[in-house]
This record gives structure tokens, sequence and C-alpha cells, in this order.
């Protein structure tokens, strides 16, 4: 029997309840980690760490509201997939006109650049950091590293999903160490939390490239796609049921995915901040680590951000293939893609440009696509005619467009205040 017959096989226990607990969670287990590796790249790195040295835990609200963003919008488009047997980027090209979809597919490759600019950088610095070679030495072998995982998805989803998933736990592992020796104050956290606040325009602007890092654009696509036809629901009420383990999915990855996000602000804060240190270089965080923890916690900051580096980057590309067999019914080899996309961060890099600047600035980008995927997403699920018996319920229509808005909002005042303030 081949893996993709086995879990089929499993799938089907699960949905008549021949299957119980967590053994009938299983089979739909895996679309959003992969998803969520999107919201733990090195550009988080870049922003989290920022935001706690500049501002302490007073920006760890703002995690906490894009991961609840993050939650309800991934599950639109996991259920988009699951209901119509089409990607996100495939329902554009059918519903809108020709010059829309090609408008929204450059777009969508423009945000997947920025996206793969962190991403290649940040492996590459994992790199530099840990084994002290020159950056240009480490984006080669990062190329590898990259070359070898798309490798491995050849193989099968399943393999990649657990490759992806092996790579989270790393970065779980190492963050949950740094917040350890760290020792955090409790209260400074809870008030972080929930207490939303800015602390002047450089906050706000930081805070969109927080969003940007968090909610991106390229897992709203990608997460359509990975549960389109993984396993397909012969009716509606089988299709409710996988929505509704595929939401469990959701739930597991986003509070992981979080939990990393807040670890990385208040290892920040209790570190940095508190001894008057503002860190805005990868680099700079790696050495202060080594200094004030000692080696092993510099290490462990390193594997995590050379795991997340490798394992956003890988799909990072897969979403290209995605967005471009929608928008366009057009594909490249995807070993041709990843060469593509790994050029402007090797330009970067050649040119001796601030990777952490590069970093932080390609999160802003990122913030800007997001209405461009978010909107026509709440638009599909939203409708009836497409989505049948999981049509949104209006409550959640509402809470989407607002968040929507409030997006949208955010970026033309940062936009405003960028250009003319």
């Amino acid at each position: 029997m081949s893996k993709l017959d086995a879990l089929s096989q499993s799938a089907s226990h699960s949905l008549d309840g021949r299957s119980k607990g967590i053994k009938q969670l299983l089979p739909f287990l895996g679309p959003a980690f992969i998803a969520a590796v999107a919201y733990i790249d090195p550009g988080n790195y870049a922003t989290n760490i920022t935001a706690g040295s500049k501002y302490g835990y007073t920006l760890l609200w703002v995690i906490l509201a894009s991961n609840l963003m993050a939650v309800l919008i991934q599950s639109l488009s996991a259920k988009l997939g699951i209901s119509t047997g089409k990607n996100l980027s495939e329902m554009c090209r059918e519903k809108f006109t020709k010059k829309t979809s090609i408008l929204l597919w450059i777009q969508a490759e423009v945000v997947i650049m920025a996206t793969d600019l962190a991403e290649f950088i940040g492996a590459a610095l994992g790199i530099y950091l840990l084994f002290d070679l020159p950056m240009l030495t480490s984006a080669i072998i990062a190329a590898i590293g990259s070359f070898a995982i798309l490798e491995i998805q050849r193989k099968g989803l399943r393999a990649f999903e657990a490759v992806i998933t092996g790579m989270v736990i790393v970065v779980v592992i190492a963050f949950g160490a740094q917040v350890f020796y760290a020792k955090p104050d409790s209260t400074s956290i809870l008030l972080g939390l929930f207490t939303p606040k800015f602390e002047g325009t450089e906050s706000i602007l930081l805070s969109a490239g927080m969003l940007g890092a968090t909610v991106m654009p390229h897992a709203i696509y990608l997460h359509s796609s990975l549960t389109q036809k993984r396993i397909v629901g012969e009716n509606e009420i089988q299709r409710k049921k996988i929505f509704k383990f595929e939401f469990i999915d959701i739930i597991i990855a986003m509070v992981i995915a979080g939990g990393i996000n807040a670890a990385m602000v208040i290892v920040s804060a209790a570190l940095f901040h508190n001894n008057g240190l503002i860190v805005e270089d990868i680099d700079v965080a790696y050495h202060q680590f080594g200094l004030m923890l000692g080696p092993s916690a510099a290490i462990l900051f390193g594997i995590g951000l050379l795991s997340a580096g490798l394992s956003s980057s890988s799909v990072g590309t897969m979403t290209g293939d995605v967005v471009m067999q929608g928008f366009i019914k057009r594909r490249i080899p995807i070993y041709l893609r990843r060469a593509i996309t790994m050029l402007p961060p090797l330009i970067i890099i050649l040119l001796g440009v601030n990777p952490s600047k590069a970093l932080v600035i390609s999160q802003v980008i990122l913030s800007f696509g997001i209405a461009f995927a978010l909107v026509p997403l709440i638009m599909f699920t939203s409708n009836k005619k497409i989505m049948g018996e999981l049509v949104n319920l209006r409550v959640t229509t509402i809470c989407a467009w607002a968040i929507s808005g409030l997006v949208i909002c955010l970026n033309l005042y940062l936009m405003y205040k960028t250009l003319l303030g």
C-alpha cells in the first residue's frame, strides 16, 4: 500500500468514526505546520528582537493579536481548499478577469521574493554565526541545504511535513531554552500581552513589520493548496468533519508559532532592554547571547535561526509554484525557481548590505501584500454558492473584514508616515 493510500484509509476511518482520540486526528495533522513555518521565519527574528530590545515587553500584544488573526485567516484558507477542491490563486483566476489575475500574480511573486529574501539570508546568517564562515560561503551552503529539502518534498508530502515539523520543534527547543536562561519578569509579560499600546511612530512601523512577519501573504495562498486534494470529502458532511479536524491542526500549529514569536520578544526584552541595550542586528544578538548567557545559548540561537531559514525558504519555493500555476496556468521547474529566488539575497550579500536591515524592510513589504490575498479570500469564503455548507458564519465574515480593514488602514498610515513624515 502506498503512503497516499494509507493516508486516505486512515482518514476514512477517522471520518466514519472507526478511529478515536489522537488516532482520529493524526491523518489531518501537517498542513497547518507547513503553513506555520511562514510565521517563524528569520524575518520574525529581526523584527521581534528589535521590538524587544527597543520597547521591552510593550509590543507583545502585537504578537498575540497577529496570532489570533492568523488562526482566523488560515482557517479560511484551509476551508476554501477543503470545500472547493481549488486553491486561492485558482479561484482568483476563475472569478476575476485575466488582467486582474495577472496583476495579482505579479504582486504575489514580489511578496514571495521579499519572503525568500528574509528566509535565505536568515539561513545563511545561521551558518555564518555558527561556523564563522564568510557570508558568501554560508549562502552557498544554505543553497545546498535548501535544494536538499526540496528533494525530500519530491519523495512525498508526508515526508516533507515530517521534516518541516522536525525543524519547527528545533526552533521551539532553542527558544524554550532561551526563555529559561533569560529569567523574564512574568508580570511584565502579562502586561505586554494584554495592554495594547504604542510608543511613537517608530513603534507603529515596527509593529507593521511584526504583523507582516506573522500574518504572511504566501501562507494564505499555500494553506488552501495543502488542503485542496490532500483528503477529499465525498459530501458536505465529510467536508465539515475534515475542516473540524483541520481547525485543530491550525490551533496547535498557531499556538506553537505564537509561542516562539512571543519568546523572541521576551528574551530580547529580558536581556537587552532591561540592560539598556538596543539590538537591531541578528549577529549582534548572537554575540550578546554568548556574552550574557554563555556559548550554549548563542549556539541554540544560531541553530534555531538556521532551521527556521531553511524550512521557511523551502515552503516559500513551494508557494511560488502554487501561485504561478494558479494565477496563470504556468509552471517552471521547482529547482529553477529556487535558483532564481536565490539571486536577490545573494546580490545583497555580495553588495555588503546589512542583512538584519534587509530582513526588517522585507517584513514591512510583506505587510502590504496581506490585503491582496486576504480580500479575495474573504469574498470567496463568504459566498454560499462557492462554499456550500462551509460558508462563513456572519460573525466570521465581520471579523475577517475588520481584520482586513485594520491591516489596510495601518499600511496606508505607514506609507504616509514613511514617505511624507
